[in-house]
């Protein structure tokens, strides 16, 4: 079975001015609408949805749907 994530050119999602290796999340635009995401720390675990889940979720981000998550681990 061939691999769908491999040769994708990723791009790192860490803190501006962020040294070292993470984790971090990278993300990844594929082939057949495909967006694949995965952790610094664990490569080989690719998960994949498709772009419009992936525009869906950008959208809520950028609405504040999910910043009770940023809260939480402040506290």
């Amino acid at each position: 079975m061939t691999d769908p994530s491999a040769g994708l050119d990723w791009t790192r999602a860490a803190p501006e001015g962020a040294q070292g290796t993470g984790p971090w999340i990278e993300v990844a635009f594929g082939p057949g609408d495909l967006v694949h995401l995965r952790e610094t720390s664990d490569p080989e675990n690719v998960v994949t949805t498709t772009r419009k889940k992936w525009d869906a979720f950008v959208l809520g981000v950028q609405a504040g749907e999910f910043d009770h998550f940023a809260e939480l681990d402040e506290q």
